[in-house]
C-alpha cells in the first residue's frame, strides 16, 4: 500500500465512523504511524509503506473510529503554537481556550502575578508564562495526575511556574495578592454530560467537566473568593460556556468587581468574562 492510499482508506473508515474532521485525523494518524511530518507524507505520497507499518495505522485509525479522541491517541496537543503533553488525567485543550489566553495577555501587566486555577494541564499557565515578560505564574488543581501532567508541560515548554495542590483557593495564603486571576473551570451541568460526544463524555475526566447542577458551582466560588486574592484593580478572566454569558457577570457584580465584559470566541458564542475588581 502507498501513502496516497493509506490516507484514503483511514479518511473512508473516519468518516463512516461519524469523525467530524477525519481528513486531518486520518494523516495525523499516519504521521504517528510512519514517523513522518505532514510534508513528509507529502513528499513520500505515492511511496509504498511496509506491512507492520501498515497494521499500526489500521490499529490507530479503529481506535479513532471507536472515538477515543485523537489527542490521547498521540499524546499531545497544540496550544498557542506550544505542545502540550494530554492524557486520560485532563481536558484535551481546546481552540477556544485561546481567546482566554489572548484577552490575559493583553491585560498582564509588567511583571504580572498570574493565578491559574482548576490548571489541567496547565496550558493557561504556561501559555502566560511564555507570554507575559517578567510574569510569575502560580497554577493550581485538586487532582495529582493533571498536577503531574502540568509539571511535565511546564518543564517540557521551559516555563518556570509554581504549582500547588488546592481545591480551588483553599491552599492559598490571601495575603499574596494577584494581578490576575484566569481560570477555565469545570461548567458543564452535571445532567448534561451523558449527552456530550462520546469523545468529550467517555474520556476527558469527569472532574474537569462537572460544574454541579447548573454549571455554576466553580464560578460562585471563585466571584466570592477571588477579591480577597486580587490586588486592588486586579482582574479575573473566565472561560465559559455559551450559555453562562449573563449568569456568571451576575455573579462578579453580586461580588463588587466593575467594567464586566463578555467576550466573543470566532464562533460567536459568549466565551470569555472579564472583570475588575
Amino acid at each position: 500500500m502507498t501513502i496516497k492510499e493509506l490516507i484514503a482508506i483511514g479518511e473512508e473508515k473516519l468518516n463512516n465512523a461519524g469523525i467530524h474532521d477525519y481528513a486531518n485525523d486520518a494523516r495525523e494518524l499516519l504521521c504517528l504511524a510512519t514517523g513522518k511530518d505532514r510534508t513528509g507524507l507529502i513528499m513520500y505520497i505515492n511511496s509504498e509503506v511496509a506491512n507492520e507499518t501498515a497494521q499500526r495505522y489500521y490499529d490507530l485509525v479503529a481506535e479513532r473510529a471507536g472515538r477515543t479522541p485523537l489527542q490521547h491517541i498521540t499524546g499531545e496537543q497544540e496550544f498557542m503554537g506550544y505542545r502540550f503533553k494530554v492524557t486520560k488525567d485532563v481536558l484535551v485543550p481546546r481552540f477556544d481556550t485561546e481567546l482566554l489566553v489572548e484577552e490575559a495577555a493583553k491585560r498582564a501587566i509588567l511583571g504580572a502575578k498570574i493565578l491559574d486555577l482548576c490548571t489541567g494541564s496547565g496550558i493557561i499557565g504556561i501559555a502566560l508564562k511564555k507570554m507575559c515578560f517578567g510574569s510569575e505564574v502560580t497554577m493550581t488543581d485538586v487532582s495529582d495526575e493533571a498536577l503531574m501532567i502540568a509539571e511535565e508541560n511546564a518543564k517540557a515548554n521551559k516555563a518556570e511556574v509554581r504549582i500547588v495542590k488546592s481545591d480551588m483557593f483553599e491552599a492559598l495564603d490571601p495575603k499574596e495578592k494577584f494581578t490576575l486571576i484566569v481560570s477555565n473551570p469545570p461548567y458543564i451541568p452535571a445532567a448534561e454530560i451523558e449527552k456530550l460526544d462520546p469523545e468529550v463524555r467517555d474520556h476527558d475526566p469527569r472532574l474537569a467537566l462537572d460544574g454541579g447542577e447548573d454549571g455554576l458551582d466553580f464560578y460562585r466560588v471563585i466571584a466570592s473568593e477571588a477579591p480577597k486574592y486580587l490586588a486592588p484593580g486586579g482582574q479575573v478572566l473566565l472561560e465559559i460556556g455559551y450559555d453562562l454569558g449573563e449568569s456568571v457577570p451576575a455573579l462578579l457584580e453580586a461580588a463588587g468587581c466593575k467594567s464586566i465584559e463578555v467576550l466573543k470566541d470566532m464562533a460567536g458564542n459568549d466565551r470569555v468574562v472579564a472583570a475588575v475588581l
